[in-house]
């Protein structure tokens, strides 16, 4: 399970940052280019989301994969299997509406169907478990603002290193990424204590960060995140001036230093998911 749950964030990022730069960044003769890209990536999103469906089913039940047709009916009243059926069915809307896509407008569209893409997923996580209180409601909705401000972080910036590695462009992506931050720190730590606060009846965040295993996730990716924050200083203060020479060396080997960084972030909130 979570092998595939990266590789549907992976693809899910992929497409986030081909629509978004198409969308956002590129000149109109240049978005049919990424929004191909976005249509295969789309497909290794639903391919991975029915695995990741079919996985799930198995381990919640606790049967072997072997077994689960004979459970399909018990299978499909599980929230979190409708919840990746939903996200299945979108993503391969997604694909085949960006294997047409040709214009500005039908990249924003297609943007729009990525952000609905995500969601499913997100209602039936660590927030959604308990029963409906304005705690569980905050803490979903803040994972959902968190997802999306991460997919148009990492996103962004993958898009900027491979479609436009342009002054404008960067510009363009550094306010956006700056927004991003600050919705991923409030978020992250507002969703992070609802959870942690939850169990201990009480300011959890402090206490149980490094004597939880979820505690010392959270903690792990708050220092993945300081560790971003910094990096993406250094774009904004060093590498920005140098894009205007006419060299983008420095920016480019800043950018594969932080999406490495990037990719650890999203291993640990892949690893995250799956920690009660």
């Amino acid at each position: 399970m979570p092998g595939l749950r990266l590789a549907a964030d992976g693809a899910a990022i992929w497409v986030a940052s081909a629509v978004l730069t198409a969308g956002l960044l590129l000149p109109a003769s240049d978005v049919v280019r990424a929004c191909q890209d976005a249509a295969i990536a789309a497909g290794v999103w639903a391919v991975a989301s029915i695995g990741g469906l079919i996985a799930s089913a198995a381990v919640i039940l606790g049967i072997p994969l072997s077994h689960l047709a004979e459970h399909a009916s018990v299978a499909g009243e599980l929230p979190q299997v409708r919840a990746l059926a939903i996200s299945v069915v979108l993503t391969a809307v997604l694909a085949v509406v960006l294997s047409g896509v040709r214009t500005v407008r039908g990249a924003r569209i297609a943007l729009g169907l990525t952000a609905l893409a995500l969601i499913p997923p997100l209602l039936t996580g660590h927030g959604a478990i308990e029963r409906a209180t304005v705690w569980s409601i905050t803490a979903t909705s803040s994972l959902v603002l968190h997802v999306f401000a991460a997919t148009a972080w990492i996103g962004g910036l993958f898009a900027v290193l491979r479609y436009a590695r342009t002054r404008a462009a960067v510009e363009r992506f550094s306010t956006l990424a700056l927004a991003a931050a600050i919705t991923i720190g409030i978020t992250g730590l507002l969703t992070a204590e609802i959870h942690l606060g939850g169990r201990a009846d009480g300011w959890g965040l402090i206490t149980q960060w490094v004597t939880t295993g979820y505690g010392a996730l959270v903690f792990a990716k708050a220092v993945a995140f300081a560790a971003l924050v910094f990096v993406g200083w250094r774009h904004r203060q060093s590498t920005l001036p140098t894009l205007s020479t006419g060299n983008p060396a420095a920016f480019r080997r800043l950018a594969v230093g932080e999406l490495i960084l990037m990719a650890a972030t999203v291993g640990l909130a892949v690893a995250l998911s799956r920690t009660p």
